[in-house]
């Protein structure tokens, strides 16, 4: 689906990885997108862990997107400036992390753990189950706005079809570990980038399915840099058209991972 006119259009799609597809396991990622304004679009990707203690993270991912989302509509209806240091870097993930944990906990009330659920925790917290990433993006006609918590790759694209990524990779992440929403004071754990000048002119979110799915970062941003061609010479209507095929290509050939990607442009 491609966004409602807006200075800032949205297309994605989301396809469950070719593991999954063998494993008659879900699609553990997540994606959302909404309009503040015809000024101001947002988009919001997360990734559930997947692994036997997360046995829930494709609810929690679900949840992560809609939180992220809404967070943010709600900073820019307030009168707080949202581009202050503190709201971008503190107040704001705090908010995303605390309203997603109350969500998670509501929901286990809801669902309760079984006996098997719990062994599988082994004592570690009940969010655990629910553990995932998020990539976030506020893109308006004057500022750009990029959180990332986990892994995952936000990718800017100029107007001379340079790639680079938004947030730099997280030193942090080592082999499959990763930062996650689950954590206890998840929001020391966002990254985050404000950019004011030279915006540019695509920006793509993919969760780490399709960046794992290459050998280097040449060949990866490549893909960015082609779809943003392809916007320009054939519409957006025909990457839409043909995205989701293409993901389903590159986790069968590549990771075999879920894949998600959003992509932001103008048309």
């Amino acid at each position: 689906m491609v966004a409602k006119k807006a200075y800032w259009q949205i297309l994605g799609a989301s396809v469950r990885g070719s593991f999954h597809y063998q494993h008659h396991l879900p699609n553990q990622d997540a994606m959302k997108w909404d309009f503040e304004s015809s000024n101001s679009s947002i988009l919001a990707i997360s990734d559930g862990h997947g692994s036997d203690k997360c046995f829930r993270s494709d609810k929690g991912a679900r949840i992560a997107v809609h939180v992220a989302i809404n967070t943010i509509k709600r900073f820019l209806a307030s009168d707080q400036n949202i581009l202050n240091q503190q709201i971008v870097s503190q107040e704001l993930p705090q908010e995303i992390a605390l309203h997603w944990k109350k969500l998670v906990r509501d929901d286990i009330q809801q669902h309760p753990f079984s006996e098997t659920e719990l062994n599988l925790l082994k004592g570690k917290s009940n969010t655990l189950a629910y553990g995932t990433t998020l990539l976030t993006v506020l893109a308006t006609q004057h500022f750009i706005i990029y959180w990332q918590i986990g892994d995952g790759d936000i990718l800017i694209i100029d107007h001379q079809a340079m790639v680079t990524r938004a947030i730099p990779k997280d030193e942090h992440l080592i082999a499959n570990q990763t930062t996650s929403l689950c954590a206890n004071a998840a929001w020391e754990d966002f990254r985050c980038y404000v950019q004011q000048e030279h915006l540019p002119k695509f920006i793509l979110l993919a969760s780490d399915g399709y960046g794992n799915s290459f050998s280097d970062d040449e060949n990866f941003f490549k893909v960015g840099s082609d779809i943003g061609k392809l916007i320009d010479s054939e519409g957006s209507s025909f990457v839409k058209e043909n995205l989701e095929s293409w993901l389903v290509e590159t986790s069968q050939n590549g990771s075999g991972d879920d894949i998600t990607m959003g992509f932001i442009f103008q048309e």
